[in-house]
């Protein structure tokens, strides 16, 4: 190893430290150091840009296109109440998280699953009053420790599997007339392949463990940190008419079981039925269609409550507004005193016709108005949440009716009509990629043509499924460019740059070499150690590179000590797949980075323990199922 190598491993040591201090920004050290070694000539430009075109990279990029046609649809809730439901406590909410991921990520690639569940698990953390901290690095860990359960739950699997498919045939062509599906001799059981569950006998064992584990000690090891948006107490307490709508999955449910009773930030005041007021509602209390429920909370409450699938906005005019809804947004405004409408009621003082705009809540000096929405006199000072077409803002912004008006972010009205659409694209788009996993290498005969059915990789799925997301109206163009998380794709492309740095540089095989020196012949420490460098690769490079890096090794080792690699091989899949202690070894960790508020030490302080019982778990079975 040259001074290359030496250099390259400063400068991710000194990343990783910077890091842990969680003082910058993980994009920002990250680029940092790929500059120093393009600066450096360690490595060249187009090596330097590999990771912009990455297909990993790329693939959480379109998947984030496809988690904003579930967010934008109101999809995302329904699929958050069916898998969750309602926790009793924390421990049963990471068990309810973690539980569904792993059994789902076993049989589909974990990092759609994790796009896909992200959004919804963090709504319902904060709509359960649980900080989403203690949710999203579960929910990685699950999905991460489900993929090691069968052969196809994740793609380092199938790394390691072709390289062992290409190993055997090359053994084969050496020496044609051993078997060596059958050959007991040491050093050449190689199989072809492995089956879908032969990885099953340690991973699922592992995935319990490791499920355990976090149930009875990770859970209290994660940080109580807010989400980046928390509900903050406000002085502005909005009145908000909100209607059952007939027909509903809401109609028959009791207000505990529709999810109303604990809504941060916002509370049930009263129920309107049928010309009757209920106040003081219950938790037991049942809606019925018609049903107007009166809410009062900050405006970040109450723009969820818009969120909720069969509740709509209580006012009648808000269906006369000429856009249609799904190209609304809300809009806070504050009257002013020359605004003509003071004194009069919203009603009286026909304020859609005059402004194309509706009144869905009213906030006044921070106390609640009693009264129907339209029969509320407005005062100068009263702030309006309005629902209307974003060129109001544009009208109005210096106009003399009102002292300010803004718009609230992520505020357009779900477009729940097309939630079916976008489960169907998603459901599709999983599929699609199972199936052709599942069928890869079947030959299929047609007019006499022979077509081998190859897998059909992530990105071709996601990118297809994210076209479909657009054409269909699932989601918007505006929706999608803040739905891209730049932030993150940029960590992503500059963690690949410094992991191929590692590589091409010879780094990692000089610290591979020198640890399998120290174990002499002794088959167990070789295990050891051989699971040891892939966990640490993988932290610091990919889950993929890891495993293309240490199988060469991994079949070496077996073949010089003369015992069955499958041991080794096991360890491999096991030890690539399982990064916990670094946000930067597995894509789903950096997803949940950002959404979770994590900070580099907490990956530390939970992933170290897990890693090491992935460790114990595989080194302690591998060689029971596989005798060396």
């Amino acid at each position: 190893m040259g001074w290359e190598g030496w250099l390259t491993l400063v400068v991710v040591a000194a990343g990783m430290g910077i890091l842990a201090t969680g003082r910058f920004p993980p994009e920002l050290v990250l680029v940092g150091g790929l500059m120093v070694l393009v600066l450096s000539g360690v490595l060249g430009v187009s090596d330097a840009l590999a990771g912009f075109a990455n297909e990993g990279m790329m693939t959480i990029a379109v998947l984030f296109i496809v988690s904003a046609g579930l967010i934008e649809t109101g999809a995302v809730y329904w699929l958050a109440e069916r898998l969750f439901g309602r926790p009793r406590s924390e421990g049963h909410a990471v068990w309810r998280v973690m539980g569904p991921s792993a059994l789902l990520s076993a049989f589909m690639n974990n990092t759609p699953l994790v796009a896909m569940l992200l959004p919804a698990v963090h709504d319902w953390a904060r709509r359960n009053r649980i900080s989403p901290s203690k949710l999203l690095l579960p929910l990685s860990y699950a999905a991460i420790l489900g993929g090691t359960c069968t052969l196809i739950g994740t793609s380092t699997n199938l790394v390691v599997n072709g390289m062992l498919i290409e190993a055997a045939d090359e053994a084969a062509v050496r020496e044609p007339s051993a078997n060596l599906e059958t050959d007991r001799t040491p050093g050449k059981l190689l199989p072809r392949g492995l089956r879908l569950l032969d990885i099953s006998w340690v991973g699922i064992p592992t995935a319990g463990v490791g499920i355990g584990f976090m149930l009875l000690v990770g859970r209290r090891l994660l940080p109580d940190r807010t989400p980046l948006q928390p509900v903050q107490e406000d002085p502005r307490q909005y009145t908000v008419e909100m209607m059952v709508e007939p027909g509903s999955a809401l109609v028959g449910k009791t207000i505990e079981q529709a999810g109303l009773r604990h809504l941060p930030g916002v509370f049930l005041a009263e129920i309107e039925r049928e010309g009757m007021i209920l106040p003081a509602v219950g938790p037991q209390e049942r809606l019925r269609g018609g049903d107007r429920l009166v809410f009062v909370g900050v405006v970040e409450s109450v723009v969820d409550l818009q969120k909720i699938r069969g509740l709509v906005p209580a006012p009648d005019q808000i269906f006369k507004l000429d856009t249609p809804r799904p190209e609304r947004c809300l809009l806070e405004a504050v009257v002013s005193a020359s605004c003509p409408l003071v004194g009069k009621t919203i009603r009286d003082g026909r304020f859609r016709s005059v402004y194309g705009a509706v009144v869905i809540a009213v906030s006044r000096h921070g106390q609640r108005i009693p009264g129907k929405i339209g029969d509320i006199v407005l005062q100068a000072g009263d702030t309006l949440l309005l629902e209307s077409h974003p060129s109001f803002l544009d009208q109005h912004r210096n106009s003399r009716d009102f002292f300010l008006v803004s718009r609230l972010e992520n505020s357009s009205p779900p477009r729940f009509e097309r939630a079916a659409v976008a489960i169907g694209i998603l459901l599709a788009m999983v599929g699609l990629v199972a199936f052709s996993e599942w069928l890869a290498g079947v030959q299929v005969s047609l007019g006499g043509w022979l077509l081998q059915i190859k897998p059909i990789s992530m990105f071709k799925a996601g990118l297809a499924a994210a076209a479909l997301m657009l054409v269909s109206g699932c989601c918007r163009l505006d929706q999608v460019r803040r739905a891209v998380d730049g932030r993150v794709l940029l960590a992503i492309a500059a963690a690949l740059g410094l992991g191929l740095a590692l590589q091409k540089t010879g780094a990692v095989e000089a610290i591979v070499a020198a640890l399998l020196h120290l174990v002499q012949q002794n088959p167990w420490w070789a295990l050891v150690v051989i699971h040891l460098a892939t966990s640490l690769i993988t932290e610091v490079v990919t889950n993929n590179a890891a495993a293309a890096l240490m199988t060469p090794f991994a079949l070496a080792t077996a073949s010089q000590l003369g015992v069955n690699p499958m041991p080794f091989i096991i360890s491999v899949m096991m030890a690539a797949s399982s990064s916990f202690a670094t946000p930067l070894g597995y894509q789903t960790n950096l997803m949940v980075y950002g959404p979770g508020g994590y900070q580099f030490a907490d990956f530390l302080k939970v992933g170290v323990p897990m890693n090491l019982l992935v460790l114990a778990v595989t080194v302690a079975l591998a060689p029971q199922i596989w005798p060396f």
